[in-house]
């Protein structure tokens, strides 16, 4: 049997909703070490073809059918690979259930060649790691550039998504978008209203009331039934108020990490505004429902990342003109100034180590490294990426404008959190405590007690590998 970690198949089989037999010796041991995986062997080089897949061989390719939905894979990136390699046979499939429908893929040794592993039934990395099931990527950042082959493809990139796709200092993950976290408005019905975007966090609560007061509609929402978007913000207002080592601390399991003031301040702060200022019935609404409600003029503000745009473009009316602006000062001594945004290479793809053919899956992600690939796919889903210079000489629609706007004022005061996919057991939790805090169902206290001592308990749990940052 292929080795499948303990936790790995547990959580496969909740998401599922099948029962799971006790585990054989098959599944890996306890302990931090878990297996490793060097990169797949190449076969015969060349020019055309310089990581040596398989050309006879197919490519499978598995995308998570959600805020960026699957054209863009169809229409352009296995367009241009095909181009290249026209022999190469790709079966394209689509599903908004990645680890229900490929655990077992995994489980059985069979994995496909690509998997963009997303959306709230990813798999867990980390497991996937510990277990060995994911192909190394040093070859493809060091091959030629699709672009210019005198160029390595790590010289045509972000250097930051390398850096958190790495385990213990081998990247096996590539974070292809650049996503931005904010509060999301209508720059139609603010200039409509003469309303501002808020600075402070005192006039984000006195634009909160005036919205209230008016009764037209109501403040403020976020995915209830997915609570991420809320802790999320939670997080970074966190960081801003205490610095980057409040989440770095998060991260690294430090004791009481949790329970540091400036977590306790700003889940405070967004509990308050949850008993105050949020669309009725928002604990039993889903992201789509509340983007929704957002498009029809039934909410004025909700956070979400820069993939809101494209995941609503069906629904939104043609002048609604989407706009983010980044969190408010919560006091003038906050660590980060204004402008500070969670802003981070994200949306992640992997190349399974066992499949038949895993060079093909690198080589694919070299022609969506490429400045036609990447380029193509902001236009198309309305998003940033993390090639250098892939939005030059292109139309940006307003929100992606806006999100890239505030990603330049930014600077260097960018934050972010990697526990969600290294410790997706821990990412579980907080969701759910998250959203009984917003509910009132929680006190900050409470709910600080509850994820430090699943922190704690991850911690604690040798058969659980560790990361660090």
């Amino acid at each position: 049997m292929t080795q499948l970690s303990r936790r790995e198949l547990l959580r496969s089989a909740v998401l599922a909703g099948i029962a799971l037999p006790a585990l054989s010796a098959c599944a890996t041991p306890a302990g931090n070490g878990g297996a490793t995986q060097s990169a797949p062997a190449a076969g015969a080089t060349s020019a055309a073809n310089p990581l040596g897949f398989a050309e006879g061989k197919p490519l499978e390719i598995w995308i998570f059918d959600g805020g960026f939905g699957d054209a863009y894979a169809k229409d352009v990136h296995e367009a241009l690979i095909k181009a290249k390699h026209p022999k190469l046979e790709i079966k394209h499939n689509a599903t908004k259930e990645i680890a229900k429908t490929l655990q077992p893929r995994f489980a059985g040794g069979n994995p496909p060649e690509f998997i963009n592993n997303s959306g709230a039934d990813a798999m867990d990395f980390g497991a996937l790691v510990q277990d060995g099931q994911l192909a190394d990527l040093t070859p493809l950042f060091d091959a030629p550039s699709w672009d210019d082959p005198a160029v390595k493809v790590r010289d045509t990139i972000d250097p930051v998504a390398i850096e958190l796709g790495s385990y213990d200092g081998t990247p096996y993950v590539l974070n292809y978008a650049t996503t931005v976290w904010g509060i999301w408005y209508s720059k139609k019905l603010f200039d409509a209203e003469g309303w501002q975007p808020p600075k402070t966090w005192d006039e984000f609560l006195k634009l909160c009331e005036t919205i209230k007061k008016a009764g037209k509609m109501a403040p403020f929402t976020y995915a209830g039934k997915h609570p991420f978007y809320i802790y999320e913000t939670i997080l970074t207002l966190a960081a801003k108020i205490g610095g980057k080592d409040v989440l770095k601390n998060i991260d690294n399991l430090e004791d009481g990490a949790w329970k540091a003031e400036p977590v306790k301040q700003a889940a405070t702060a967004f509990a308050e505004l949850g008993a105050k200022y949020l669309l009725q019935g928002t604990a039993g609404l889903d992201h789509i429902q509340t983007q929704t409600a957002h498009n029809k003029g039934q909410v004025a503000m909700l956070p979400c990342g820069s993939w809101l745009e494209n995941e609503q473009k069906d629904t939104t009316p043609a002048d609604f003109g989407y706009a983010m602006f980044p969190l408010p000062d919560f006091t003038s001594s906050d660590a980060l100034p204004y402008g500070t945004v969670h802003a981070r290479p994200g949306e992640e793809y992997i190349v399974p180590a066992k499949s038949g053919n895993p060079r093909a899956g690198m080589e694919y992600m070299r022609a969506m490294l490429s400045k036609e690939g990447a380029g193509k796919f902001m236009e198309l889903v309305s998003t940033l990426t993390i090639v250098k210079g892939a939005g030059e000489g292109r139309t940006l629609k307003p929100g992606l404008k806006s999100s890239s706007d505030v990603l330049t004022a930014a600077g260097d005061n960018t934050v972010w959190f990697l526990f969600r996919k290294w410790y997706v057991e821990m990412h579980d939790e907080v969701a759910a405590a998250t959203g009984q805090l917003m509910s009132g169902k929680l006190t900050v206290d409470q709910w600080t007690d509850r994820v430090q001592k699943k922190a704690d308990a991850i911690k604690n749990d040798s058969s659980v590998k560790k990361f660090s940052r």
